[in-house]
């Protein structure tokens, strides 16, 4: 589905670049049978009104907008779009979404939310995907999701995140792909994922993780990518991904891994690793992972990143181009 109608949008850059006033949007006239609009102009300051009834997709993108009233989504029952990312917004007033009953799209990516109202997504539950990425959002409140039982795209990367309360998502059944790439989360706790039986892409890249539990991944049994990398683990604990059959890539490069014994499900074949930038000790424990990817023929991601750090002989050399004899006997 686009996002706005062309028409539209190249009528108002026509007229930007014929060195008139920004054009009100939506246009004045509004022609006949549009229902998206796009706005986009950095002297936009106020939320724009005059949207007629039959709207469908609203962008207010990259402007100067700094607020938003109660009543400026009023009178839209059809909207089933809205993208407010590259704003200035601080805060949402609580009833914003009270009417929008089709609305499937939401983006507030990239503004200066630092809080939401508990209950500010009661009344969208037709929403699919909602991206709140690039706030301040440090904490996050279980009650913004327990009426979206049909969200399947959720995106809360680079907000500050230090911690997940446990059963945040529990609600979210139907959620194939989530988002927590960019945080500051040091650890997750096993009830984090809770209820997420359909998820099949988890981004977790670029955190602060030391550690993870042995059942975190237990309860998303589809899970297919799983992204760790950019992150400070230490070690993984063996049977962490045993429960999952239809995984197939796990990342867990640049951390500070020296080893690794993870047993796989039998299940899951046909997959791939990315296992560079770690410090690995090239000793015995090392050759069992060699084998273990050969004998599964697992697809290695920047194999010429994947470097022994130790024995001090070894430093430097890929992993991979080892024989076997020069990993030494434990």
């Amino acid at each position: 589905m686009d996002r706005f109608d062309p028409t539209t949008f190249l009528t108002c850059v026509a007229m930007l670049f014929h060195g008139l006033q920004a054009l009100p949007c939506p246009p004045v006239p509004i022609p006949n049978n549009i229902t998206e609009f796009s706005c986009s102009s950095r002297s936009l300051s106020n939320f724009p009104t005059g949207f007629p009834k039959e709207t469908r997709i609203i962008s207010v993108e990259f402007t100067n907008l700094s607020s938003i009233g109660v009543d400026a989504l009023k009178g839209l029952p059809n909207l089933q779009e809205l993208h407010l990312s590259n704003n200035r917004l601080r805060s949402l007033p609580d009833g914003l979404f009270r009417d929008l009953p089709e609305l499937q799209a939401l983006d507030l990516t990239a503004n200066f939310l630092e809080d939401l109202p508990p209950e500010i997504f009661r009344n969208t539950t037709a929403l699919k995907q909602m991206a709140l990425g690039g706030n301040q959002l440090a904490t996050l409140r279980p009650s913004w999701f327990q009426t979206l039982q049909g969200l399947e795209f959720l995106v809360l990367s680079n907000t500050s995140l230090k911690k997940v309360p446990a059963f945040c998502f529990s609600k979210l059944g139907n959620l194939t792909d989530l988002d927590l790439s960019q945080n500051a989360l040091r650890g997750l706790s096993s009830h984090v994922l809770e209820g997420l039986s359909h998820l099949e892409k988890l981004d977790l890249e670029a955190n602060q993780l030391q550690t993870i539990t042995e059942k975190t991944f237990h309860v998303v049994p589809r899970l297919k990518f799983l992204f760790l990398q950019n992150n400070n683990l230490i070690n993984l604990p063996r049977r962490i991904l045993e429960p999952l059959d239809f995984l197939e890539l796990l990342d867990v490069s640049n951390n500070q891994l020296t080893s690794l014994d993870l047993q796989f499900s039998p299940k899951a074949v046909n997959w791939s690793l990315d296992l560079s930038g770690n410090p690995w000790e090239c000793d015995c424990n090392m050759l069992s992972l060699v084998n273990q990817v050969k004998r599964h023929s697992i697809t290695l991601y920047s194999k010429q990143n994947m470097l022994c750090n130790t024995p001090k002989s070894l430093e430097g050399r890929p992993v991979m181009s080892l024989a076997a004899a020069e990993f030494g006997s434990c």
